[in-house]
């Protein structure tokens, strides 16, 4: 606990206890969009031990996206979420990052410019924590709440709460968030998360005291801001110039 280990990620894990780690937030390698040093890894693996060790309740945000080769994306982010779901977690939900650029001009003459990945929320079973983040502005509040929701048959009902009054000035996050990655001339390593996206899981998805781990913790972003915010903390890299960045960041 409260370290960062060099190594082969499946190794390591087979060493953590079963049902010990209550949030994992990370983004694996994916479809050779960036050169991690050239390590790979083994998805099916990797998923089983996070399985194994994940808390009942506990919560993975798996951050990915596609490559596209010969005019078709690749698909494996979907894959991936499937096969979480095959092994027994829940796909709790699919949110998006919004990062809110695009460099990849040449693409703009066939298709619409890519400027998200996927946060996939996975649970193992129903999420034990789940601390949502009211920043959005309600433009309704003071005012009476009303209106109706559809029906399966067709029909109407009131929504819960009708003609009572909106008494916060600010409403419940959607699951689209903006965040912009950082420049890269900030980087020493070549993918690192915005430190507010990272902050903003681990605040939703974990209360203080919990444990927290990245596995493909690269420049150490989750586990410096699971520090930061109270939470125990396990990165793990294969790359030791990789745990080089993330000890200078961390401790």
């Amino acid at each position: 606990m409260n370290e960062l280990i060099c190594g082969d990620n499946v190794s390591i894990l087979k060493g953590l206890d079963s049902n010990s780690v209550d949030l994992t937030v990370t983004s694996p390698p994916y479809d050779g969009l960036r050169d991690y040093n050239g390590y790979s890894f083994d998805f099916e693996e990797i998923a089983k031990q996070l399985y194994r060790v994940t808390k009942d309740g506990g919560v993975i945000v798996w951050i990915v996206g596609d490559s596209t080769k010969d005019g078709s994306e690749s698909g494996t982010s979907f894959k991936q979420a499937l096969h979480f779901k095959d092994i027994g977690f829940r796909l709790h939900d699919t949110m998006i990052w919004n990062k809110g650029n695009f460099t990849d001009t040449g693409s703009l003459r066939v298709r619409y410019g890519g400027v998200f990945e996927y946060m996939f929320i996975l649970s193992k079973g129903k999420p034990k924590t789940f601390n949502p983040i009211k920043d959005r502005k309600n433009k309704h509040a003071g005012t009476l709440y009303h209106g109706t929701i559809g029906q399966k048959d067709g029909s109407k009902r009131r929504v819960i709460g009708h003609n009572k009054k909106y008494f916060s000035e600010f409403g419940q996050r959607h699951n689209l968030w903006n965040a912009t990655p950082c420049k890269q001339r900030q980087l020493k390593h070549p993918a690192r998360f915005p430190e507010q996206l990272i902050v903003d899981h681990i605040i939703s998805w974990s209360d203080e005291g919990d444990l927290v781990l990245d596995p493909f913790v690269g420049s150490g972003t989750t586990c410096k801001m699971a520090k930061q915010l109270g939470r125990n903390y396990i990165g793990i890299d294969i790359s030791q110039e990789y745990i080089d960045i993330a000890k200078e960041r961390v401790c």
